[in-house]
């Protein structure tokens, strides 16, 4: 049984408690095969731990949406730069999106999961869900959900693939091309849109839920029925549904990085994004001025998401961190991830806060053991 000697990484002084509250998470969980967990305060690193056979904190694992934060840290940049306006319509840079009466959708539509588009008719191919240029094809011909614009729902699988597609369009480069170069490298972070076969041997798999607990997709459809929206937007609407575990764990989808689900990383490259996005690092200026953060970050889409059933959910792109830790910043901005990832970043108290697990969590989204570690981060940050 995990315990805190089995706790290995570092934290600096005042933060001991985040090591004692990580430690009791995990001998909660006498099976558990692993976690990282990684903060910054102001851009120092004030936190690295990790535990686990077989892991450190240099593994990597996939992050599944907590890759849609690096996606749209991407997409922020550009509108920060005035490559992408939020207010124009998807199809100025994408024509072929106006079909079925998509027109009108804006990107900041879009990036609030306005679109309607939450799948496909018959459901996306396994290389449809591991290229988002596959299915960005196969998307803008689709007749949306609901009418574009009004209600809003999770688009789990393809928002990213939707958003890349505008990128693409706009500028000529993929979203996956943008984050390396002007994110990743630059930062030295080991969080991936695409990861190189050479770093395949510090891949650690994502373990299925404990068997009591079913497959991860079939559990999520099951306990949510019966709202068909989510079985569209898990792609279970298909001759073969999709295996969450299997998706992670596939190579093409690692070498690819669908930016929806896609990403490989580990705890210190989703904290360190974060801390680059708020500024701090090395002295550095941060990627995003403080009113992109807010325009990204504050709370865009009141009420129910029509797919999740979960209240008050989205920024622009990224989760409004707010409405789930009322502890953080109304301006808090980040994304959870299956399996229980979470990464976000908090311009009032400056934390930037990554964590990664293995074992694939039965509720969707970010672990429950999160709403501990944020409150022990946080405690300790305001001390």
């Amino acid at each position: 049984m995990p315990d805190e000697v089995s706790v290995r990484g570092t934290v600096a002084e005042g933060f001991e408690g985040v090591r004692e509250e990580f430690a009791a998470v995990l001998a909660e969980e006498p099976d558990e095969p692993g976690s990282q967990l990684a903060v910054h305060l102001h851009g120092r690193r004030v936190v690295d731990l990790w535990a686990g056979e077989g892991l450190t904190g240099d593994s990597l694992t996939a992050v599944y949406s907590s890759a849609k934060g690096a996606a749209h840290l991407v997409v922020a940049l550009l509108v920060q730069d005035g490559v992408l306006r939020l207010d124009r319509e998807v199809s100025f840079h994408w024509p072929e999106f106006a079909a079925e009466g998509k027109g009108a959708l804006t990107l900041r539509q879009l990036l609030e999961h306005r679109s309607g588009v939450i799948g496909a008719e018959g459901g996306l191919s396994p290389a449809e869900l591991a290229d988002d240029r596959l299915a960005a094809a196969r998307l803008a011909g689709q007749r949306p959900y609901w009418t574009p614009g009004e209600g809003y729902g999770y688009h789990a699988l393809v928002i990213g693939a939707l958003t890349g597609e505008v990128v693409r369009r706009a500028t000529g480069r993929s979203i996956q091309e943008l984050f390396e170069e002007r994110v990743r490298q630059p930062y030295g972070l080991d969080l991936y849109l695409g990861l190189p076969e050479a770093l395949e041997a510090r891949y650690v798999p994502i373990r299925p839920p404990r068997p009591t607990e079913g497959r991860p997709a079939e559990a999520a459809v099951a306990a949510a029925a019966p709202n068909p929206l989510l079985i569209v937007a898990l792609n279970q609407n298909g001759a073969v549904p999709t295996d969450l575990v299997e998706y992670a764990n596939s190579r093409a989808v690692r070498a690819l990085g669908p930016t929806s689900a896609g990403g490989v990383g580990n705890a210190r490259g989703l904290a360190g994004m974060y801390a680059a996005a708020l500024g701090g690092p090395d002295g550095r200026a941060p990627l995003l001025k403080p009113d992109t953060v807010a325009e990204f970050g504050l709370l865009r889409t009141p009420g129910t998401d029509l797919v999740t059933g979960e209240p008050d959910h989205f920024g622009l792109g990224f989760e409004a961190q707010h409405t789930r830790y009322p502890s953080l910043g109304p301006d808090a901005f980040g994304h959870g991830g299956a399996a229980g990832s979470q990464a976000f970043g908090d311009p009032r108290s400056g934390v930037a806060y990554g964590y990664t697990r293995r074992r694939f969590a039965l509720a969707p989204g970010p672990a429950a053991e999160n709403d501990r570690l944020v409150a022990a981060v946080l405690r300790a940050a305001g001390a």
